[in-house]
């Protein structure tokens, strides 16, 4: 694993604490705006997604990149996960990281 530029577990609700830094998320592709992919984060929010125009509609995509607001991310990494990825380990997997297992991760 790859630890010279680590990127924090977020889910909608948690983006705000990393606001400058870089975060990895999953997000169901929505639709596109404008060069904009506009996705639903793994515990409900909307979430803007620069830079990963061409994502595949309604599917799960993971997304590394810097979280330039707590709504919008600026890609570096798109990752196609497919249709039929389940969000709620994932999102449990972002609470327990920014959480009481905090010490545990990068």
């Amino acid at each position: 694993m790859d630890t010279s530029g680590p990127a924090a577990f977020v889910n909608g609700e948690i983006l705000n604490m990393y606001v400058g830094r870089r975060v990895r998320t999953v997000v169901q592709a929505q639709r596109e705006e404008g060069g904009l992919l506009i996705g639903q984060s793994t515990d409900g929010h909307q979430l803007t997604i620069k830079g990963a125009s061409g994502a595949p509609m309604l599917r799960y995509v993971e997304i590394i990149g810097i979280a330039e607001s707590n709504q919008t991310i600026r890609a570096e990494v798109c990752t196609d996960f497919g249709e039929n990825f389940d969000p709620a380990p994932f999102n449990g997997l972002c609470k327990l990281a920014n959480g009481q297992m905090k010490d545990m991760f990068l």
